[in-house]
């Protein structure tokens, strides 16, 4: 059975006040009685061993992943000691993963997204490690767009590569950077335009020698790292190499530049749940299009999300907001502008109010 990695260090800033430095949202049960992080680990129960799920998070929260996910072995938890963005977090992972099986398929999966159709997606991951499996390809899942999306990047699919186990695989044109609303509604009009979700599938020595091609000073780094693995010598080597790694994502310093991507449309209800407004669209509304998750009253209002499971709040002739009061904090947002609540995040960092971080 393959690899499964679970990315887990997101901040999770568009979904202040409620995501903190402490406790971002892929531990917090947004939807549902379980986290993000637990739904995740149970969506990859039967395609990977619990032996060989690995999550991959900063240490601030090694312990509540043992608290939120107690099944998984303590060293299955891939600890980063800084942040350097997803192909550093990936390559460590490649090499703890190449010391049990370098010719083995290791599954990426973000801690945070939404999966309505379980087995329709364990099918098409399935299917992706089938292709991935003879170490050629790079296999990546594609999600069709619903709506004219400004927050995703963008997958161009090109010609049929192949079926692997009933799925068809095609051949990636190229990836795309989240576009304007003009050019998401272009996207959505031609079809070909797949959302970008972040899963990955490749096979461990594929990827390591991608970013041995494809980011020499990541692979210099991760080359020191290696050898201590499994000695005391290790998190010494890990904190001083690690500092200095690149911080690039793995769809930029690797996938764009790749030669043999493949894509497989994911058609099994998937939702990156990344703000408030992509919560609201899973929430349960009134007949003006309202949510209220907690106390509160809304006159003369709607398409508005309330978010206060403490305080009762009063809402009078207002649309298309998000209001969210929780703990010390209070947010006021236009659902349109929701993908914006981190500048809010920046903002109180540069004014010193760390506290409410």
């Amino acid at each position: 059975m393959p690899f499964a990695v679970i990315m887990a260090g997101g901040r999770g800033e568009r979904f202040w006040p409620r995501s903190r430095m402490a406790e971002p949202k892929q531990f917090l049960n947004l939807i549902g009685d379980k986290t993000m992080l637990q739904l995740t680990m149970e969506r990859v129960e039967g395609l990977a061993e619990i032996s060989d799920t690995y999550i991959v998070a900063g240490s601030d929260f090694k312990d509540i992943i043992m608290e939120q996910v107690p099944q998984l072995p303590e060293e299955n938890i891939i600890v980063e000691p800084f942040g350097r963005d997803t192909a550093a977090a990936i390559g460590l992972a490649a090499l703890v993963l190449e010391r049990k099986d370098p010719r083995e398929v290791m599954i990426v999966l973000p801690a945070d997204h939404y999966i309505g159709d379980v087995p329709r997606f364990q099918k098409v991951l399935k299917s992706a490690v089938a292709a991935a499996w003879r170490g050629e390809n790079i296999v990546t899942l594609g999600i069709t767009p619903n709506r004219p999306e400004t927050g995703y990047g963008y997958i161009y699919q090109g010609e049929l590569y192949n079926a692997f186990a009933g799925t068809p695989a095609y051949r990636v044109v190229r990836f795309l950077e989240k576009p304007n609303y003009a050019r998401a509604v272009r996207f959505l009009s031609i079809g070909n335009y797949l959302w970008n979700s972040g899963m990955f599938i490749w096979r461990v020595d594929l990827i390591l020698q991608m970013i041995e091609k494809h980011t020499p000073q990541l692979a210099r780094g991760l080359n020191k790292i290696g050898p201590v693995i499994g000695t005391e010598q290790y998190l010494a080597v890990l904190g001083e190499v690690y500092a200095g790694l690149p911080k690039i994502s793995v769809d930029y310093g690797i996938l764009e530049k790749a030669e043999k991507v493949l894509v497989m449309r994911g058609d099994f209800g998937w939702d990156d749940i990344g703000s408030w407004a992509a919560l609201d669209r899973y929430a349960g509304k009134d007949e003006r299009g309202n949510v209220i998750e907690g106390r509160g009253v809304l006159l003369d209002t709607s398409d508005t999300f309330i978010y206060s499971p403490d305080k009762t709040i009063g809402v009078i002739g207002v649309e298309s907001l998000i209001v969210v009061n929780y703990r010390d904090s209070f947010l006021v947002c236009r659902k349109d502008r929701a993908q914006e609540i981190k500048k809010v995040v920046q903002a109180l960092k540069d004014q010193g109010l760390d506290e409410v971080l």
